[in-house]
């Protein structure tokens, strides 16, 4: 009869234990940052059961079946929040090569165009101008990959679609000014 009474009142330790170290890995895995509703879900989810087992603690006879399960439940959980974190680091990670590659090509398109741009009183300084701003973005765009090389993919997409931005006004610019210069060009001709 002692035996099952220790039995019964025993603080389940090696399931707390094993239910807060997979909770740290999944905040390893990124939890925390990209399946963050879900990561404090399962943060609220322990304290509640901590809740419990102190509730338990405070009874002669305390009970932790129902504790032990939901341990078991929450371990499943972390699980699955580890996964989402995972996969979704991985699709922001795809994300952000793809807009990588698109402002790549955005500021090889931009500099053809200022070869293209018309030269004259004011067009030399404003292609100056221009020059400088793509320069400024191609080392953003550089610095990127060492933030994309740390999987600071947070930070990497937040500079790369500001890099974006810029590149996309100044060939919007460029196309605008060269589109123009075509116009009047053909103005005078006819």
């Amino acid at each position: 009869m002692s035996i099952l009474i220790v039995a019964c009142g025993e603080v389940p330790q090696a399931e707390i234990d094993q239910a807060n170290v997979v909770i740290n890995e999944t905040k390893a895995a990124g939890a925390e940052i990209y399946a963050q509703e879900e990561y404090i879900a399962l943060e609220d989810s322990m304290k509640s059961i901590i809740e419990q087992v102190e509730v338990q603690k405070t009874k002669f006879f305390g009970k932790y079946d129902e504790v032990k399960l939901q341990l078991a439940s929450l371990q499943q959980q972390a699980s699955e929040v580890k996964t989402l974190a995972l996969a979704r680091k991985e699709e922001l990670k795809q994300q952000i090569e793809a807009n990588l590659a698109e402002v790549k090509e955005l500021l090889a398109a931009n500099k053809q165009l200022i070869g293209e741009a018309p030269t004259g009183k004011e067009g030399t300084a404003a292609l100056q101008a221009i020059t400088g701003e793509l320069s400024a973005i191609e080392t953003s765009v550089n610095s990127t990959s060492d933030l994309i090389a740390a999987e600071e993919y947070g930070k990497s997409a937040d500079q790369l679609n500001a890099a974006k931005e810029k590149a996309l006004a100044i060939n919007t610019e460029l196309q605008e000014v060269i589109s123009k210069y075509k116009a009047n060009t053909k103005g005078r001709k006819g």
